[in-house]
C-alpha cells in the first residue's frame, strides 16, 4: 500500500468553539496515509487585539490611581487589589504576547508554528495569579494581628471606579471566554477583579459605620481565597495541555468508537489527542484495515466527522493493512467498555 496525503479543510465554523474556518483544498497523492486537516486558522484571538490594548490601558491606569490612594490612606485591601490588578495588566500582556505567537506561520524549524505560546501564556497567568495572592494572604495575617485605621469613604470611592473597570475590561472578553482557554483566562481574572472591589466597597463602608479595623485584612484575605479559587481551574486546564493532555471537551473513548465504526477499520492503534494551542485541536491515529483500504473518500469522511463531532481540526490518519508498530498505551475498545 502506497501511502499519500489527504488535505480536506472544511469551510464551516463551528460558533460554540469558535475553532476558525476551514479552507477547503484536496492534495491527493494515493493512498494509506491520510491528513485531514481542517485546520482552523484561529480569528479569535485576532479579533481581540483591540481588547487586550484597551483592557491593557484602562487597568495600567486604575492600578496607578489605586496604589497612590491605598498607600495614602494606609489600606491594605485597596494595596492588594492594586498589587492583584497589577498581575492583571501583567497576565493581558503574557494573553496578548501568546495570543500573537500563536498567530506566527509555521516553518522548517517550528512545523506546527507558535500556537502552543497561548497554552503557555495562561499557564504563566495562573501561576502569577496564585503568587501574588498568596504574598497577599501571608500579609493579611501579619496585618490581621495589628488593624490599623482605614478611610472608609476613599476606599469606597476607588474600589467603585474598580468595578466599573474591571466590569467594562470582562465584558470585551465575554465572547471569547467558551471557545479559547487564553481569552477565558483574561475573561475570568476581570470577572473575578469587579466582584473583588465590590467587596471592598463593602468593607469601606463597613469599617467607616462600625469602626471594624480588621475588616480591611480579613477582605484581604477573602480576595485572596476568591481569586485562587478562580484560578485553580486556568492552572490545572493550562498544566494539562502543556503536557499533551486530552482537552477537556473531547471525549477519547467516543472518539476511538467513531474511528472503529467507519467501515473497513478493524482497530484503532495509536490515537493520539491533544491542544496544538487554546483553541485548535490535532489528533494522529493507525486503522487497521485488513479488507478494504483507505481512498480519499474515506479519509474525507473520517475528517469531516472528526470536525463535525469533536472540533478536532488538524487530523491525520494512518492506515495499514497490518500493523507495523507497538502501539502504545492502547485504549480498550469501545465495544467493550
Amino acid at each position: 500500500m502506497s501511502a499519500g496525503h489527504d488535505h480536506d479543510h472544511d469551510h464551516r465554523h463551528d460558533p460554540k468553539l469558535g475553532r476558525g474556518h476551514d479552507h477547503g483544498h484536496d492534495n491527493d497523492h494515493g493512498r494509506g496515509h491520510g491528513h485531514g486537516h481542517g485546520h482552523g486558522h484561529v480569528h479569535a484571538p485576532a479579533s481581540f487585539d483591540k481588547a487586550f490594548a484597551i483592557g491593557i490601558a484602562l487597568n495600567a491606569a486604575f492600578v496607578a490611581i489605586e496604589a497612590f490612594y491605598g498607600w495614602r490612606v494606609n489600606s491594605l485591601a485597596l494595596l492588594a487589589d492594586a498589587g492583584h490588578n497589577l498581575s492583571d495588566v501583567i497576565g493581558l500582556v503574557l494573553a496578548w504576547g501568546g495570543a500573537l505567537a500563536g498567530r506566527l506561520q509555521p516553518d522548517a524549524r517550528h512545523t506546527y508554528g507558535w500556537k502552543r505560546a497561548s497554552i503557555l501564556a495562561a499557564f504563566l497567568n495562573a501561576m502569577l495569579l496564585l503568587v501574588a495572592m498568596g504574598s497577599l494572604a501571608w500579609e493579611a495575617v501579619h496585618r490581621l494581628q495589628s488593624p490599623q485605621p482605614i478611610e472608609g469613604v476613599t476606599i469606597m470611592v476607588v474600589a467603585g471606579i474598580g468595578i466599573l473597570v474591571n466590569t467594562a475590561t470582562a465584558l470585551l472578553f465575554l465572547r471569547g471566554r467558551d471557545s479559547d482557554l487564553n481569552i477565558r483566562g483574561a475573561f475570568l481574572h476581570m470577572a473575578a477583579d469587579a466582584l473583588v472591589s465590590a467587596g471592598v466597597v463593602v468593607a469601606g463602608g463597613l469599617a467607616l459605620w462600625f469602626g471594624w479595623t480588621w475588616l480591611d485584612p480579613v477582605v484581604s484575605l477573602l480576595i485572596a481565597a476568591v481569586i485562587v479559587w478562580g484560578t485553580w481551574s486556568l492552572f490545572r486546564q493550562s498544566l494539562h495541555l502543556l503536557f499533551d493532555g486530552v482537552p477537556d471537551g473531547v471525549d477519547l473513548h467516543a472518539v476511538q468508537a467513531l474511528l472503529e465504526s467507519l467501515p473497513g477499520v478493524a482497530r484503532v492503534h495509536d490515537l493520539h489527542v491533544w491542544a496544538m494551542g487554546t483553541s485548535e485541536v490535532a489528533l494522529t491515529a493507525h486503522l487497521v484495515m485488513p479488507d478494504s483500504p483507505a481512498d480519499d473518500a474515506f479519509l474525507r469522511d473520517a475528517t469531516r466527522q472528526l470536525h463535525d463531532r469533536f472540533a478536532i481540526e488538524h487530523v491525520t490518519l494512518q492506515a495499514v493493512r497490518v500493523p507495523f508498530t507497538r502501539p502504545c498505551a492502547p485504549l480498550r475498545p469501545a465495544s467493550s467498555r
